[in-house]
C-alpha cells in the first residue's frame, strides 16, 4: 500500500485528511473521536479570547438537495449553508481541552483555529496561550464570511490585504509553531490576500473558506432561509457544490506560490476528491461539512480510496503526484493554437507525402486552409 504520510512545514501527518474548523472539532470529546477514527489532524472550531461576545442562533443551517430516488437522506445534499459563529465556549476551557487531547494523542496534529479583533495584544496573547497548551500549528481565521463584522473579524479582516499582512506579522512575532492563514473566496483575486499573508511571514495557506450566499426563499412563508424569528443574514456556502470553485482557487494559489504549503478545503467527501486537490498542489485536505453529514468514520473509506488511486498510478507517496495537474493549465489562446496544430498534424499524417522533419513548414502552409 502507498504511504499516505506527509510532512508539511516540519509537521508529520500520518495521512493528509484533516478535520476542518467547525462543529466536528468543537471540544476535546469530538476531537478525540476524530483521532479514534484515524484522521491525520484536526483544526479545532475557531476560538477567541472573549466567548461572551459570541451569540449563536437557531436554526443556523440550510440545505440544497437533489431530487433523486434511492439516495440516503444526507447523500442528497449537495449545497449547505451555515450562519454559525465561532466557538462560544470559554477560552480557559479550550486550553484545558488542548492539553487533554495532546496527552491522549501526542503524535496527532492539533491545529488551533484562532480569530481576534485587529489588536496586536489580543492576537499575540491567544497565540502564546494556545501553543503553551499544546497546539502543533495555527490556522488564522481571516475569512469567516458572516458574523462579527462589527468587530472587524473574519472576512471583514481578510478582504483587506494591508490588515492581513499586519495581523500575520503580529502572530509570527510570537509563534513557535507553523502558521497557516485561511483565505476567503469572497474576493476578486485570492492571491492578493495570500501574498499579504506571506508578506506577514506565515508558512502556508488554507483555502477556501465558505462562500457568502443566500440559500433561498421559502415560497410558502416568503422568508429567506434559514429563518430566525422571521429574518436571516447571508451565510457561508459549502458542500459538494463549491468544489469546482475551491479547485480553481487552489490552482491559482499553487501556481502563484510554488513551494508553499496549501491545505485544500471545499466539498471534499471521498478519497478521489482528495486526490484532485492534491493534484492541484495541496499537501493536506480538510473536511468539515462532509463530517457533519456522514460522520467521523468517513475517513476510513477515504483513506482506502486515495490509496487505491495511488496504487493504480504507481505513486508511492503524496509528493509523487502533488501538483501534477498544474502544468496542464494554459490560456484559451494557447488551447486554440494547440488544437489547430493537432488538426494540421492529423491531416498531414494522412498524407503519404508527409515529412516529419519539415512539419513546421508544411503545417504553416496548410494552416491557411485549416480552421481552428
Amino acid at each position: 500500500m502507498a504511504d499516505l504520510s506527509i510532512t508539511v512545514d516540519g509537521i508529520k501527518f500520518p495521512n493528509p485528511f484533516v478535520i476542518g474548523s467547525g462543529p466536528p472539532g468543537s471540544n476535546a470529546s469530538t476531537i478525540n473521536r476524530a483521532f479514534d477514527q484515524g484522521w491525520g489532524g484536526v483544526v479545532c472550531k475557531t476560538v477567541a479570547l472573549e466567548c461572551e461576545k459570541v451569540h449563536n442562533v437557531a436554526p443556523r443551517y440550510a440545505r440544497l438537495k437533489m431530487e433523486a430516488e434511492g439516495l440516503k437522506k444526507n447523500q442528497a445534499i449537495y449545497g449547505f449553508q451555515n450562519i454559525e459563529l465561532i466557538s462560544d465556549r470559554s477560552f480557559d476551557d479550550w486550553m484545558d481541552d488542548f492539553k487533554k487531547v495532546k496527552d491522549k494523542y501526542p503524535d496527532r496534529v492539533l491545529i488551533a483555529s484562532i480569530m481576534e479583533e485587529p489588536r496586536k495584544e489580543a492576537w499575540q496573547e491567544i497565540t502564546e496561550r494556545c501553543q503553551e497548551a499544546g497546539a502543533d500549528a495555527f490556522e488564522l481565521n481571516l475569512s469567516c464570511p458572516h458574523g462579527l463584522p462589527e468587530r472587524r473579524m473574519g472576512m471583514a479582516m481578510g478582504q483587506h490585504p494591508d490588515v492581513v499582512k499586519e495581523v500575520c506579522g503580529w502572530v509570527m512575532e510570537v509563534a513557535k509553531v507553523p502558521v497557516w492563514a485561511k483565505m476567503t473566496p469572497n474576493v476578486t483575486d485570492i492571491t492578493v490576500p495570500a501574498q499579504a499573508a506571506y508578506d506577514g511571514g506565515v508558512d502556508g495557506i488554507s483555502a477556501i473558506n465558505t462562500i457568502l450566499s443566500v440559500m433561498g426563499v421559502d415560497l410558502d412563508t416568503l422568508r429567506p432561509m434559514p429563518t430566525v424569528e422571521g429574518y436571516t443574514t447571508p451565510g457561508g456556502y459549502s458542500c459538494k457544490a463549491v468544489r469546482p470553485i475551491a479547485l480553481r482557487m487552489v490552482m491559482e494559489l499553487a501556481q502563484a506560490f510554488p513551494g508553499k504549503s496549501i491545505s485544500g478545503i471545499g466539498g471534499i467527501e471521498t478519497g478521489n476528491d482528495a486526490a484532485q486537490f492534491i493534484l492541484m498542489g495541496c499537501n493536506t485536505v480538510q473536511v468539515c461539512t462532509g463530517v457533519m453529514l456522514h460522520g467521523y468514520k468517513m475517513v476510513k473509506p477515504m483513506i482506502e480510496e486515495l490509496s487505491a488511486f495511488m496504487d493504480k498510478h504507481g505513486f508511492k507517496s503524496i509528493e509523487d503526484f502533488r501538483g501534477h495537474a498544474l502544468e496542464y493549465f494554459t490560456t484559451h489562446a494557447d488551447l486554440a493554437e494547440r488544437q489547430r496544430i493537432a488538426k494540421v498534424k492529423k491531416t498531414l499524417e494522412r498524407d503519404s507525402d508527409w515529412d516529419g522533419e519539415n512539419f513546421v513548414k508544411q503545417s504553416d502552409a496548410l494552416a491557411a486552409n485549416t480552421t481552428s
